[in-house]
């Protein structure tokens, strides 16, 4: 029997294959150590996100919680659903709304810009005022109406969900003082001075026609009587000059209840500037981020104007209206082909960030605008259930509980307060 020398190994290999052997070998050590730092950071990163998302809808039960506008009551004007309990469309209901931690709900009431040469304004306000009062009354363990922020904060105590408001267009008021007292007593506590068209009172954004070249005169006359009787000034929609108007005459901080910063969607008027937030800021105002997607990414504002602009040109070149058939297949056509582009969470957050970067923590809050954008909401941010999802943002990016508090409900309401005492003073 052969006997091995004990100088040679059992095993000889030629010396390319022992360095590919001790190559593989190192590779495969090395290769397992990155996938363990890969996965145990993976895991950290899950485990951080679980902490701000437990972390987040803690905040989101503790503290009040507003949003400064929500399209509630001409969404049910259009096909009526009973929010009290699940629904199957919308933005908004009880449940969902508890879900997200919302207490406070300003409920939006919308006038359509188009109802002011026909007269029928008034009534129509009046009309979704009623509705939201017939909420309260029919489900009043769930929901109670809220004037001044002493109720607010009176409901919060007791469980229930407020549903102060706010009107979106000042058509109702018709040129009339004496409706503007109307209306506060049906308990309007924030009036946009105008919509998608120049109105009596104010230019509009939208509306490449600027007849009053920002606001009227009875416009003007408009913002100091809403001081006087606590009514705040509400800046969005209006046109760059009649909000620097507003800023000259209102002796009361203001609000704009669902708009965003134009610094990432350049030209886009309904939004607003540095120099404007700046100026909002000075005046003690908060500005309302408007979670809608054509609000927030430039990708979106383009993607949509592409679509409108294919949609003009099928109408105009087949003689068709909006509401044809034919139209609303070419639509769904248009689509298969060219997705909308949503905006994101993120995309959310930075206009969060511009603002607390520009004027600080104290001028900024949430005016999500739900049920009044359609499906263009951010993956993350698609109804009233998902507001700990933006605390959970805030937090990763390093905001502390105390400010979360303040863009949560502490800014308005010191806004609010201030529009308050300075109407008991005068």
């Amino acid at each position: 029997m052969k006997t091995l020398s004990k100088n040679k190994p059992k095993f000889a290999f030629p010396l390319a294959t022992k360095v590919l052997l001790t190559s593989a070998v190192m590779a495969f050590t090395l290769g397992g150590c990155q996938s363990q730092h890969s996965t145990e950071a993976k895991n950290q990163q899950a485990s951080a996100k679980l902490a701000h998302m437990e972390q987040a809808r803690a905040i989101a039960r503790k503290y009040l919680v507003t949003d400064t506008h929500i399209d509630v009551p001409y969404r049910l004007e259009e096909a009526f659903e009973d929010v009290s309990e699940h629904t199957a469309h919308g933005d908004f209901d009880y449940p969902r709304a508890v879900d997200g931690g919302l207490n406070a709900p300003f409920m939006s009431i919308y006038i359509p810009a188009a109802l002011e040469p026909s007269g029928g304004s008034k009534a129509m306000a009046d009309k979704l005022i009623d509705m939201v009062e017939a909420m309260v009354k029919d489900a009043p363990n769930k929901f109670a109406l809220a004037y001044s922020t002493r109720e607010l904060e009176q409901n919060f105590a007791r469980g229930v969900m407020s549903l102060p408001l706010g009107m979106e267009n000042g058509s109702p008021i018709e040129g009339d003082l004496a409706n503007l007292k109307h209306f506060y007593d049906r308990g309007i506590r924030y009036i946009t001075l105008t919509h998608s068209k120049a109105n009596h009172i104010s230019d509009s954004s939208y509306d490449s026609e600027r007849p009053a070249g920002g606001l009227t005169d009875f416009g003007k006359t408009l913002v100091t009587e809403m001081n006087k009787l606590g009514v705040m000034v509400d800046v969005s929609h209006i046109s760059d000059d009649a909000f620097y108007q507003v800023m000259a005459i209102s002796k009361a901080p203001v609000i704009a209840s669902h708009s965003s910063a134009r610094h990432f969607t350049p030209g886009f008027e309904r939004n607003m500037d540095d120099d404007m937030i700046k100026a909002l800021a000075k005046n003690g105002g908060v500005i309302q981020i408007n979670f809608g997607s054509t609000f927030i990414s430039q990708s979106s504002i383009d993607n949509y104007n592409a679509f409108k602009k294919a949609r003009e040109a099928y109408m105009s070149a087949n003689k068709l209206t909006q509401d044809s058939p034919e139209v609303e297949a070419f639509q769904e056509e248009y689509r298969k082909k060219t997705p909308f582009i949503f905006a994101t969470l993120d995309d959310v957050l930075d206009h969060f960030d511009h603002v607390v970067k520009l004027v600080g923590i104290d001028h900024v809050g949430i005016g999500s605008d739900y049920d009044g954008v359609g499906d263009s909401l951010p993956a993350g941010l698609k109804d009233v259930s998902t507001y700990p999802n933006l605390i959970a943002g805030l937090l990763k990016r390093g905001y502390s509980e105390q400010d979360i508090v303040k863009i949560l409900s502490g800014n308005l309401i010191r806004v609010w307060q201030q529009v308050e005492e300075y109407a008991a003073g005068h």
